[in-house]
């Protein structure tokens, strides 16, 4: 089996927008983020977590809005509820109250619409990257034929097509985070879940796969919820930054990053505005953790 090149397929459909695989590297496109009309809106979710000595409130009346084709980060500390909220809006996890809607209809469950990207990959040592690719589309019942196309586009974008036939323990861990991203790519998602998936690599490829990120949400016109706990990676990814506090997990501020795209053309640490950011971000979630003990 050739798995080294994609044959036959000039673009593929993610998120309702048409990517063109032979310009799917280009850079970041500008006009994101900008249509009024929620494409996901959580609503006053409560969850709590019980406990033999006490009650957990994971996530206490927390309301949010993603537009199409929005990146927003969620950032707080640990415990906050950031990944109990992905996982909830994924069906992973029931809600003790509140609603929530994607694309205008409620939304209760897992969705077909959502992928969701761990920070553990566990990729299946036993199937090679393709075979890794293609288990969601498995799991959704597409046919063998359609599954090996879509895992090689998918395998395209983020530039693996030629490791399509090896095995992942083969692999860097960065590349291994990239076969994620690829395995989200092939279901062709509206809307992206991302939890930390750089959270276990170092600081070099981390950034390059930011860089990676960035490039590929620009191709496909996605919506991306991205939990991390990196200010700098929000602030260099995101459209709007929600800002959680823990004892009770909430959100309390969501930041607008006002920056020019796209930010893979300059040093966005060094920007006067990004540095005004980090400094205001940084000392909000500092003093809810004060105010936490």
């Amino acid at each position: 089996m050739d798995c080294g090149h994609v044959r036959g397929a000039a673009s593929m459909t993610i998120g309702g927008r048409d990517v063109n695989l032979q310009t799917a590297h280009s850079g970041e496109r500008t006009d994101v983020g900008t249509g009024q009309t929620p494409l996901l809106e959580v609503s006053d979710i409560c969850k709590t977590f019980p406990g033999s000595d006490r009650t957990v409130v994971a996530l206490d009346h927390v309301s949010l809005t993603a537009r199409q084709g929005e990146f927003i980060c969620l950032v707080g500390p640990s415990g906050c509820g950031k990944t109990t909220l992905l996982r909830v809006i994924d069906g992973l996890e029931d809600a003790d109250s509140g609603a929530m809607s994607l694309d205008g209809r409620p939304l209760t469950g897992v969705s077909h619409d959502m992928a969701y990207v761990f920070q553990d990959i566990n990729l299946l040592p036993w199937r090679n990257v393709l075979d890794n690719v293609a288990l969601g589309l498995e799991a959704r019942g597409v046919p063998k034929a359609e599954r090996r196309q879509r895992a090689l586009e998918a395998l395209e974008m983020v530039g693996l097509a030629d490791v399509a036939s090896s095995p992942p323990y083969t692999l860097s861990g960065g590349m291994q985070q990239r076969v994620g991203v690829a395995r989200a790519l092939a279901v062709r998602p509206k809307v992206f879940l991302m939890d930390e998936p750089f959270g276990q690599l170092d600081n070099f490829t981390r950034e390059a796969l930011q860089v990676e990120v960035a490039r590929l949400w620009s191709a496909i016109g996605a919506t991306i919820v991205f939990v991390t706990h990196d200010v700098d990676e929000a602030i260099f990814l995101g459209d709007r930054i929600a800002l959680f506090h823990a004892n009770p997990g909430r959100i309390t501020e969501i930041v607008e990053v006002d920056l020019p795209r796209p930010r893979t053309d300059y040093d966005v640490r060094s920007h006067p505005r990004a540095i005004e950011l980090r400094a205001h971000i940084t000392e909000h979630l500092g003093a809810g953790r004060l105010a936490g003990r």
